[in-house]
């Protein structure tokens, strides 16, 4: 595992490797060690996974307080672009958003601080995306930032989104939340 540092604050990239034979392939996703040394969060209450088509754009999630969390993002299969916004009031890189493509080909974790938004773009059908959160969901927390608001080139002309994601508020709807 190695950590990469990324220009929005408290945004990591966690290189991993893979390892294949000719039984197949092994990546390890999580070391506490590792995650204490670099004095990242290890106390995760939640885990999902989702499985989207080629096209697909999920987000842009987030949870307010009392329920803000950490969030780590891995693929397990397939090709997804990955998006995080600071959404943290009075950030130097408050509304700045950052990209990055992971595949289960090349391996890696996004940890995502409190006070960002997160979605991705699946590249490929059939992708399968898990989270780690620090927080248990709360409906009532449970926010969001329509897709299409802060200026990310998501590069598709027809994306799949769902009626949910599409209703979010725009970009410029949240402040002093963080």
């Amino acid at each position: 595992m190695e950590l990469e540092r990324t220009f929005i604050g408290g945004l990591f990239i966690v290189n991993l490797n893979l390892f294949k034979d000719n039984r197949g392939a092994f990546t390890k996703i999580f070391n506490e060690d590792f995650f204490v040394e670099n004095a990242l969060t290890t106390d995760f209450k939640e885990n999902y996974f989702s499985v989207s088509h080629k096209n697909v754009i999920r987000g842009m999630h987030f949870q307010t307080p009392p329920a803000e969390h950490t969030k780590v993002v891995y693929v397990n299969q397939g090709r997804i672009l990955d998006v995080v916004l600071d959404i943290r009031t009075g950030s130097p890189t408050f509304g700045k958003f950052y990209q990055t493509e992971i595949s289960s080909e090349a391996p890696k974790l996004v940890y995502i601080p409190v006070g960002c938004a997160h979605g991705f773009l699946s590249l490929e059908d059939n992708t399968i995306v898990s989270y780690l959160q620090t927080s248990v969901y709360n409906q009532t927390c449970d926010k969001g930032i329509k897709w299409d608001t802060f200026g990310m080139d998501w590069g598709v002309t027809s994306p799949i989104i769902s009626q949910r994601d599409n209703l979010f508020p725009d970009a410029g709807s949240y402040k002093d939340i963080f």
